[in-house]
């Protein structure tokens, strides 16, 4: 039985795209250099992994068997090799990470970038989505998730807590008032999430029951999946938008958005670093979880009116 580590690799990245074109262009390579991979590791295998059909890949009931069983191996092996490069002091190898969309184009960009240059050794593989990504299926070494945490599976340090503000547009509020209660926000145009149920996303502490949020149905005239074009929208005057400081902080401070029922609370949002549950936390992760806590810093710069800069490691 022949086949090459690289071939089972690039088996769990076809099985996670479920195309050959995705996988190829994921990783840099021909289309023919991942089906070789793929033929090379079914001839070492004996067995059919792929029904080949001329629009789309199907994966064998094999395939989603073997899969199931390598994926912890494989974890292992990485970690091992992770392991005795930290015995060299050396970090490399390659750190696969996702993130949400806004916070990665607004921050964890440059702070990726710092990391990059110190660990030169380190290929990094970056990952921008606002929906949620099965960090175990898609091999991702480290995830950044920002609100609840609904997958108890995996390991999370908090990187730190973020308020929300519900804000609008000067113009917005000139031409349509404000709410004075949190009753009366209903009768207002919204700009919602649509990665997050209404429901859930416009709640409030309750001031009078601890632990029992207050939620209020909202209408959402716009709906959006990306906290920046809903920031955007906000700025142009279409409706109340709730936001993460972190979007909010900078339109808020230079006057383009104006802050709405400020004696109310929306539940924050925390900020984690998580990564799937293993024996040994492998060094590549633990350093960027520790260089991007270092940067958000406390209380996050966002909060203090600080643009983002390189700290020292």
């Amino acid at each position: 039985m022949k086949w090459r580590f690289e071939d089972l690799l690039t088996f769990l990245d076809v099985i996670e795209t479920g195309s050959i074109t995705a996988t190829a262009a994921r990783l840099n390579l021909s289309k023919s250099v991942v089906s070789k991979r793929i033929s090379d590791l079914e001839g070492g295998l004996g067995i059919e992994l792929f029904q080949r059909t001329p629009r789309k890949l199907v994966a064998s009931a094999n395939a989603l068997d073997f899969v199931e069983r390598i994926r912890p191996l494989v974890r292992d092996i990485m970690e091992a090799a992770d392991t005795a490069a930290t015995r060299n002091s050396a970090i490399r190898g390659t750190l696969r990470i996702a993130a949400p969309m806004t916070f990665g184009t607004m921050y964890l960009g440059r702070m990726i970038a710092d990391f990059a240059r110190q660990y030169p050794d380190l290929e990094i593989a970056v990952e921008f989505e606002d929906r949620m990504i099965d960090l175990v299926r898609g091999g991702y070494d480290v995830g950044i998730r920002i609100g609840i945490l609904r997958d108890s599976s995996l390991i999370a340090r908090k990187l730190c807590t973020d308020p929300r503000v519900i804000c609008c547009s000067p113009d917005f509020a000139n031409t349509h008032g404000l709410p004075e209660t949190l009753g009366a926000l209903d009768r207002f145009s919204c700009i919602d999430y649509s990665n997050v149920n209404t429901s859930q996303l416009w709640q409030f502490e309750n001031p009078d029951k601890d632990g029992e949020p207050i939620a209020v149905p909202m209408h959402g005239r716009i709906v959006a999946n990306n906290g920046e074009a809903m920031r955007d929208m906000a700025i142009a005057g279409l409706g109340l938008v709730l936001l993460p400081m972190f979007i909010a902080a900078e339109p808020l401070r230079a006057g383009r958005l104006i802050p709405v029922l400020p004696q109310a609370k929306p539940l924050p949002y925390n900020i984690y670093a998580v990564y799937p549950p293993t024996r040994h936390v492998s060094a590549k992760v633990r350093a960027f979880v520790d260089h991007i806590a270092r940067h958000i810093g406390s209380p996050p710069i966002w909060q203090i009116n600080e643009a983002y800069r390189p700290v020292d490691s």
